[in-house]
């Protein structure tokens, strides 16, 4: 059911209070109006806000300046038979009054029995204990494809622009996830600097988005210029992602497929999982979101679950993209026990039934270090469309990490260092130290002015100790995991692979 539909059945149901969560003030105004007049030409709008009272109406001119209270018994002087909608903006802030509140629950009968509702815009949900039961919260959508197309459309014909269809989608699919306003303004500062909108903008729609990203303080927009060919190794999570680059599109839709739900990756610290959702976001040409998810967490009551409302709504309108949460077992581990009141079981709540449910083309990638730590219902079937182990990688994927690394500083003389014995002399090394070592043997180099050889590389790798040996317990309980067959494994050919089929020659 659409906004419109949703608030035409309040409305017509005389539904006394309804609050509507918006920042488009001028949008939602437009969609009530377009609502009053559907559901009857003689449904009157009445406007208020605290500076200029009531507004549009000769009578009722000014009517309730500066006073929330006399605003309310407007309500009470129109006459019984004459349909109306009070509209009133930034009345949030008066509830906790309580003159307000009382005079709003002294109200409810009137408002039951005759065709009057009020409407309270705001750009922040608050509602007191006391008025939750009589108040109906509303979300209002940001704009959807049709609705921007309309808008773009009407931009371009009024200031001469041309572009073609596939450019006009492009924009359209770009401006998906901004307000109605910001998109206005971002074509209009195309439109400035050249006189005309051309295709090349585009890149000022992106920079409106990370505006946007940046003010709620909750996702941040992440650049991914890292390739799957920056990735040594993982070839099984390669060849997974390289098969599923096409299913956001719509001859994947006509085609009956529906959109991937995202993959967890599961692992060693230091093993890749973090550059792998870069890498993704960069080959499937999909905006990356990062969420801390402890950002989520707020110290007023009921913050928390708005902010995850919030951070779904940004990630849902901004779609198709990729959501990246890193370590999300550093989130969610023990919350049973937490004394917060019962604020992390409703966010992780929240949470995994949004993953579970949702039918928008977010991309979800988790990562996590110690899996043990999860609750077992976020790596139930349906969250995820498959959970990946990336294990230590085998000498031949330590091979190509040096190969990768090497290749970006010292692409002139690559074949001048020895790969293969850096990778056999590197056992239980991740990547992320294989690339430290590539680091203090290129600090080596430079302090005797000169350049750093594959000596240098073995004498840094002789005094790094690896993740594997300090937590060695740890690493091997998270190995147990993935060879009970509990994760499909990230790599062809890892240090586990062996140790799978010999558990399975023992049993």
């Amino acid at each position: 059911m659409s906004f419109q539909e949703e608030l035409s059945l309040l409305v017509r149901s005389r539904y006394p209070l309804i609050y509507i969560p918006t920042r488009e003030e001028e949008r939602a105004e437009g969609a009530i109006a377009a609502c009053a007049e559907d559901i009857g030409g003689n449904r009157a709008v009445y406007t208020w806000d605290y500076v200029d009272g009531y507004q549009g109406n000769p009578t009722d001119n000014g009517f309730g300046r500066r006073n929330p209270l006399q605003a309310l018994e407007l309500i009470e002087k129109i006459p019984a038979s004459a349909p109306a909608i009070f509209v009133l903006r930034d009345f949030h802030r008066f509830l906790d009054d309580i003159a307000i509140s009382r005079k709003l629950r002294n109200l409810l009968k009137l408002l039951k029995s005759q065709p009057k509702n009020i409407i309270i815009l705001s750009a922040e949900l608050t509602i007191p204990g006391e008025l939750s039961n009589i108040i109906t919260v509303l979300e209002f959508p940001l704009p959807d494809a049709n609705e921007i197309r309309t808008e773009v459309e009407r931009l371009l014909c009024a200031t001469g622009s041309t572009l073609s269809a596939s450019d006009i989608d492009e924009v359209i699919r770009s401006c998906q996830g901004l307000a109605l306003e910001r998109i206005r303004r971002v074509l209009a500062r195309g439109i400035a600097a050249h006189g005309s909108f051309e295709p090349g903008d585009i890149d000022l729609i992106l920079e409106e988005k990370q505006q946007t990203i940046r003010q709620t303080q909750i996702l941040e927009f992440y650049p991914a210029s890292e390739k799957i060919s920056d990735i040594g190794g993982l070839d099984n999570l390669k060849d997974w992602l390289i098969k599923r680059g096409g299913a956001f599109s719509e001859r994947a839709r006509q085609y009956g497929l529906p959109h991937p739900r995202g993959l967890m990756l599961v692992g060693i610290q230091g093993t890749g999982k973090s550059l792998s959702a870069k890498a993704i976001a960069h080959h499937w040409h999909l905006p990356l979101l990062r969420l801390d998810v402890g950002r989520l967490f707020g110290g007023l009551v009921g913050e928390s679950e708005s902010r995850t409302r919030q951070m779904i709504q940004l990630a849902e309108a901004l779609a198709p993209c990729i959501l990246w949460i890193d370590e999300i077992d550093k989130a969610f581990a023990g919350f049973d026990s937490r004394g917060d009141s019962g604020t992390t079981s409703r966010v992780f709540g929240t949470f995994i039934t949004w993953l579970a449910e949702k039918a928008s083309p977010v991309f979800v990638v988790a990562t996590a270090n110690n899996i043990q730590a999860l609750p077992p219902e976020m790596l139930r079937r349906g969250r995820f469309d498959e959970i990946f182990f990336v294990g230590l990688p085998s000498q031949e994927e330590r091979e190509a990490i040096f190969s990768v690394h090497l290749s970006r500083l010292r692409p002139h003389n690559l074949s001048s260092y020895d790969l293969s014995r850096l990778a056999y002399e590197t056992p239980d090394f991740s990547g992320a130290e294989i690339e430290q070592s590539i680091i203090e043997a290129m600090h080596i180099g430079f302090s005797q002015n000169r350049d750093f050889t594959s000596d240098d590389v073995l004498e840094a790798v002789s005094q790094i100790i690896p993740l594997a040996r300090t937590a060695q317990q740890q690493i091997e309980a998270l190995q147990d995991w993935a060879a009970a067959g509990r994760a499909r494994l990230a790599s062809r050919q890892t240090s586990l692979t062996d140790r799978i089929e010999r558990q399975r020659k023992d049993k």
